[in-house]
């Protein structure tokens, strides 16, 4: 029952994908959204992609075993980071009205910066995606009690989840998101009052979890201490802020207005509802400690949806709770395929393909923007097969890279005049060359003691930091681009298919 349950919403949710991709006439439709998401969608899919396999497997786990402490970086700082871009990023750079977030480093910083952040930002993405590929296959694998293997799980969910990220890009990605945060919402809140229930109430689930000292969260106030909260907490907090994804339910909206808080209470909906399931997975130390003794130290990873699935749990519950899971996972697994594969695609082949055929149609493009994101989906299917990373671990390390490279050149492009090229170009090299220096001393066995909370990647965000104002004060020996504007861009400053996509965008399109 529950299987074909699992299977008949699988089909149902990507025929509604497929039947979102018939909106897609052009480039900006896909990529975009022809930016016509009114306010409830773009809340919606904000917090749809966030709430992934992370939030209701990894999250859990990891809170089981170092509490609050130990999730510094996520639900903290992902929530935090999606209302840092609605209140200080949205606006601007909705104004702009740019296709991706390296179109912005082209046109503040030159062609270099372009290329280098976008190489960042693609990688990122690389465990991320992964993450979410391998949680599929953990669900197939147990919903099927074993008879799929979690490798060929996740080539049918990354399979499932391509047939409409391909064809409807971010049109699909909007739509199933907005019923699938219905979905996570209600199954949450349904799971979350069954399972509460029979662990003895809410207040007996806090209290015990309080008394077994699961809710310490501030650091001691000692120094490493405190640098190792940091620098956890800026790990996602900043370093998902120059994300493609992020940068797409912006320019998806209607207004400013709407990317702005449309970002602020998707980040803030995205945190409250990211409890739930720590709260689930402490009740299963009250209901099956022995269930939980057992992967504890194994796989805590599976100790939730195996509590679910326990003769404790009734089957309307287990419906709900692998309903809104499917729906987490699937949200989250079809943005960050397209967000990688769209800023590739515009960043880096664009450019290639104009140069060998000057004629280039939108139409073309757009094919090949698709062939991107199977080739994508390809690459991160084999990663997810291949690491031993868990779902937490990988998407807490995506964030590195964008944090030592591309965070800094976008705060201060945005919000300090004397922004430079060669600031820019300097901090992302000088950043993640000390970060990937530190990485490689702290991986062996006589790693130096200072290296314990001196994080290699803060370290190297601080010196991407202070190396950008430096160089960006001193003597200027490459040639820093105008500072873009509205009124620049639209005159010209930026690709010339987009004044034709966007004008076309405009003229029918309504979202549900």
């Amino acid at each position: 029952m529950l299987l074909t349950f699992v299977i008949v919403y699988w089909l149902i949710s990507i025929a509604i994908g497929l039947y979102a991709a018939m909106r897609v006439k052009n480039t900006t439709d896909y990529a975009v959204a022809g930016r016509a998401l009114p306010f409830h969608v773009v809340t919606a899919t904000v917090f749809a992609t966030w709430f992934g396999s992370e939030t209701v497997l990894g999250i859990p786990a990891t809170f089981l075993q170092e509490g609050l402490g130990g999730v510094v970086a996520d639900p903290f700082g992902s929530s935090l980071c999606l209302i840092l871009v609605g209140l200080f990023f949205a606006k601007p750079l909705y104004k702009l009205n740019l296709l991706t977030i390296g179109d912005y480093y082209r046109l503040r910083f030159g062609r270099t910066v372009e290329l280098l952040t976008t190489v960042a930002i693609v990688i990122s993405y690389l465990g991320w995606v992964a993450a979410q590929i391998k949680a599929l296959g953990l669900v197939f694998f147990v919903l099927s009690n074993g008879a799929l293997s979690q490798e060929l799980g996740m080539v049918l969910g990354a399979a499932s989840v391509l047939v409409y990220t391909l064809f409807g890009g971010m049109w699909s990605v909007a739509i199933t998101d907005f019923i699938q945060m219905i979905v996570i919402v209600i199954g949450l809140l349904y799971i979350g009052w069954d399972i509460g229930g029979a662990a003895g109430g809410v207040g007996e689930v806090i209290q015990h979890a309080q008394a077994a000292g699961k809710f310490g969260f501030l650091p001691e106030f000692r120094l490493d201490a405190i640098v190792l909260f940091i620098g956890t907490l800026i790990t996602m907090m900043l370093g998902s802020i120059p994300q493609q994804d992020v940068f797409q339910h912006v320019q998806s909206s209607k207004s400013a207005n709407i990317a702005m808080w449309g970002s602020v209470l998707g980040g803030s909906l995205y945190f409250l509802f990211a409890f739930i399931p720590m709260f689930l997975a402490y009740c299963a130390t009250l209901i099956a400690p022995d269930l939980v003794a057992r992967y504890l130290d194994t796989d805590p990873q599976l100790i939730l949806p195996m509590l679910v699935l326990s003769e404790q749990v009734p089957l309307i519950a287990q419906i709900m709770f692998f309903g809104a899971l499917l729906s987490a996972i699937k949200s989250c697994a079809s943005a960050t395929l397209l967000a990688p594969s769209v800023t590739f695609s515009e960043n880096l082949l664009r450019p290639i393909l104009k140069a060998w055929n000057p004629d280039l149609s939108d139409k073309q493009f757009l094919r090949c923007m698709q062939g991107v994101v199977l080739v994508f989906t390809a690459v991160v299917t084999y990663i997810a097969m291949n690491t031993e990373l868990s779902i937490y671990g990988l998407v807490e390390n995506a964030y590195k890279v964008t944090l030592v490279m591309a965070f800094v050149p976008l705060a201060l492009g945005v919000y300090w005049k004397k922004s430079t090229t060669q600031g820019a170009v300097v901090s992302m090299l000088l950043g993640v060359a000390v970060w990937l220096t530190l990485e490689l001393i702290t991986a062996g066995d006589n790693a130096p003691a200072w290296t314990e909370f001196w994080l290699p990647h803060f370290v190297g965000f601080l010196v991407s930091l202070s190396s950008f104002i430096l160089f960006s004060l001193l003597p200027q020996f490459v040639r820093t681009p105008p500072i873009p504007t509205p009124e620049s861009v639209a005159e010209g400053n930026r690709p010339h298919h987009h004044q034709h996509a966007h004008a076309a965008s405009h003229t029918h399109h309504t979202a549900p």
